[in-house]
Parts: C-alpha cells; sequence; structure tokens
C-alpha cells in the first residue's frame, strides 16, 4: 500500500513562522527606548535612570580607585592587572565619568617597599581601597569586589530603559569576567 502524496505546502512563511517572527518584533520593540518613559524625572528631580548612570560611574571611578591601589602596592602585578584597570576606566567613561588614564606610578620609600604597600589607605584614596598584605589576598579582594559590583548593576538593570540597560549588562558581564580572570591565575 503506498501512501498519498504530501499535501502541497502554499508558497509563503508559514504561520508558526509568522507568529514567532510577530512576536520577536514585539519582544523588540519592547527593548528599545522609543518612549524613554523612565528617563525624565518628575518636578526637576532626577530619574531612575540619571541615578542609575551616576551610581555606576562612580561605582566605575571607585573599582580604578581599587585597582590603582593594588598597582601601587604590587608593581608586579601590572600585566595582569593593568588590562582590567584600563576597561575599567573605559567602563567609567561610558557611565560619563572621567577617571584616570593610567595608573600613579608606585613610589619607593625610603625603606625599599613601595609607598601604599601598608595596609592603611592613603587620605586621597577611598577608604574601600585598603589593599591586603599578599598578591594573592590583594587579586582575591579585586575579584571579590569586580563580583559585587558585576551583581549589583545585574540587578540595577532591570530598573532602567533600552540603551542604559544594555550598557549596564554588557559592564556586568564584564565584570564578572575581570572577577573570574583574576582568581583564576591563583588555581
Amino acid at each position: 500500500m503506498s501512501y498519498p502524496p504530501p499535501p502541497r505546502v502554499p508558497p509563503g512563511p508559514r504561520r508558526r513562522s509568522l507568529l514567532a517572527s510577530v512576536a520577536g518584533g514585539v519582544l523588540l520593540t519592547g527593548c528599545s527606548d522609543g518612549g524613554r518613559s523612565g528617563e525624565e524625572g518628575t518636578s526637576g528631580s532626577p530619574s531612575v535612570a540619571e541615578r542609575v548612570r551616576a551610581r555606576a560611574a562612580r561605582d566605575s571611578r571607585g573599582i580604578v580607585e581599587r585597582y590603582d591601589a593594588v598597582l601601587a602596592a604590587f608593581p608586579t602585578l601590572a600585566e595582569r592587572v593593568g588590562p582590567l584597570r584600563a576597561e575599567a576606566v573605559r567602563h567609567a567613561e561610558a557611565f560619563g565619568e572621567t577617571a584616570p588614564k593610567a595608573s600613579p606610578s608606585p613610589s619607593v620609600s625610603p625603606s625599599g617597599t613601595p609607598d601604599g604597600a601598608s595596609a592603611s589607605p592613603s587620605p586621597s584614596a577611598s577608604p574601600s581601597a585598603a589593599v591586603p598584605a599578599t598578591e594573592k589576598d590583594a587579586l582575591a579582594q579585586l575579584a571579590a569586589a569586580e563580583r559585587a559590583l558585576a551583581d549589583r548593576r545585574a540587578k540595577a538593570l532591570l530598573d532602567v530603559p533600552g540603551e542604559l540597560a544594555r550598557l549596564l549588562a554588557s559592564v556586568a558581564a564584564a565584570g564578572a569576567a575581570h572577577a573570574y580572570l583574576l582568581t583564576e591565575g591563583s588555581r
């Protein structure tokens, strides 16, 4: 017994393809910032997006300061940590913050140790920039800071519109990668 030939499929897109395309278009439209509703505050107060962008800029500047403190205390880490610091500077700039372009060159104290090698930060450094006594601990502290910052940014991106959400997601992913790279060498 032979089977009848399959029914002729009409030319053009199938119903499932058409529905999937429409659903995809709706999702893409929903992700764009066409309405810009969340970016304008009322009565002159800063919007959620402006506050999130300002916080992200401050956080990026803070992580750059942490990198600077570690590089000042452990100049031997420059090859490993320097590129990650440069990325953090670019992140700060993406959020509208100006950060120093190059890490300060560590100066050596009369005792022969780099200034800033102690656990207490200098008055100009942020209180969170205290550097542990060993390179391994300093890298672990940097990794923990990058991981915490990436998590905070991932949560914040849910509250902001299109382009800023994409920027936060990208920078959060980069921060998570930095945390991984900082911990990978110590294994």
